[in-house]
């Protein structure tokens, strides 16, 4: 039996993954432990999984600093190419920065036989590098991976910043390690991916999408009771929280305040003091649950919710706000799942016209069920598991055949 550790950042949409697979190693009877700077992560774990806490003295303003990425991220209002240069210099360069020295500490105290890094965590490869220790990478967001085709002077700036930061700690040489030579998990299907010629250590497992753990309650019943009428969720995802979610949610009340469907929005309740009669509105949603009860999602293209909706089939409006989303609006729209508009200049009779498009016309549901087929076909959570024990047993990755040119 095998040693694995998985290093994350404080970020959801990228340790819940990680969840899912690490259980299934479990199961199988390996070891497992997470490393991370997140205290509340050991709720989370999966049975007989092991958090090793990154941890300062709480005078060290390191520490202090660490603490406040996942709100500074929330809090910033920031659009497009700027908020790529945001991330990095505000929230990844330092992240990795204040993580580096406790991350070789763990790795000295745990002794895996394999780390796998998250994509941002590149501390975690130039650490498993420093103590010649092999890595595998995990990419929860596959536009990280799609910028080097379709933004190649964004790219370019990108290593610029991890390479500098990899001398800084010790590693030499002009080219970024974050993803691994050894196996690059690619957390999508080749097919909603789209073209692109990648090296065969890049492998396309489809979605990890991690059953959660716990109950969050919702008005079953209430729900059953809107009858046959289409039902509809909207969500930005917990990734912002700045003044402009107000205007999103105003101009969802306008478009769809009178209309014959059923509203399932994610946001606080006192957003606003009334909200329509049509609409069930609560902070947080069992998502996953709630899925194959629905006709169609609003959402930010946040990479999970997005798969999850394309898992159960579903045609989706996306309203990119920042980062990768943008990336993720046009896969949607390329594949034909669904249709996109502009987060700043949208107005409420676009909402409304887009999605009765997509609830209207049956080609978007069908191409969302042709994902959704996609990746169920890519394995998901037994494929990553499959090919990280096959790491450990001295299996070369699988030489696949679909790596190379994709027809998206």
């Amino acid at each position: 039996m095998a040693k694995f550790v998985f290093i994350v950042p404080p970020l959801t949409g990228h340790i819940n993954p990680t969840l899912s697979i690490g259980a299934v190693l479990l199961q199988r009877g390996h070891e497992v432990a997470w490393i991370s700077l997140d205290s509340s992560l050991a709720q989370r774990l999966p049975e007989g999984g092991k958090l090793l806490l990154i941890a300062y003295e709480e005078n060290d303003r390191e520490k202090q600093d660490s603490e406040k990425y996942l709100d500074i991220i929330t809090k910033k209002i920031v659009y497009g190419i700027d908020s790529i240069k945001f991330l990095y210099e505000e929230v990844l360069i330092p992240l990795n920065r204040h993580s580096y020295e406790g991350v070789l500490g763990l790795l000295d105290v745990y002794q895996p036989d394999l780390v796998i890094t998250d994509h941002q965590m590149f501390a975690g490869a130039i650490a498993a590098v420093n103590k010649g220790i092999p890595y595998a990478t995990s990419v929860t967001a596959p536009a990280a991976i799609k910028v080097m085709d379709e933004l190649p002077k964004v790219h370019e700036w990108e290593v610029n910043q991890i390479v500098a930061l990899q001398k800084e700690l010790g590693v030499g040489g002009g080219a970024s390690i974050a993803c691994s030579d050894l196996l690059t998990m690619v957390l999508t299907s080749r097919e909603f991916f789209g073209e692109m010629d990648l090296p065969e250590q890049y492998q396309f497992t489809g979605p990890v999408i991690n059953e959660r753990a716990g109950t969050t309650a919702f008005d079953w019943e209430r729900l059953k009771g809107f009858g046959k009428q289409p039902k509809l969720l909207v969500s930005i995802g917990t990734t912002f929280d700045h003044e402009h979610k107000k205007n999103f949610f105003g101009k969802v009340v306008d478009a769809f305040g009178h209309e014959p469907l059923t509203v399932v929005v994610v946001s606080d309740p006192a957003l606003f003091e009334q909200w329509p009669d049509n609409f069930m509105v609560q902070r947080n949603v069992p998502q996953l649950e709630l899925l194959p009860h629905l006709d169609a999602v609003v959402c930010h293209g946040g990479h999970n919710t997005v798969c999850e909706t394309l898992t159960n089939g579903l045609p989706m409006v996306v309203v990119p706000i920042a980062y990768d989303q943008s990336h993720v609006a046009g896969r949607v729209v390329r594949v034909g799942a669904g249709l996109r508009l502009n987060f700043n200049r949208f107005k409420a009779n676009h909402l409304k016209e887009a999605v009765y498009e997509i609830l209207n016309n049956s080609s978007f549901k069908n191409a969302a069920e042709q994902i959704g087929r996609s990746f169920a076909e890519a394995g998901g959570t037994s494929t990553a598991a499959d090919l990280l024990v096959g790491l450990t047993a001295g299996k070369a990755v699988p030489a696949a055949g679909d790596v190379g040119i994709l027809n998206h």
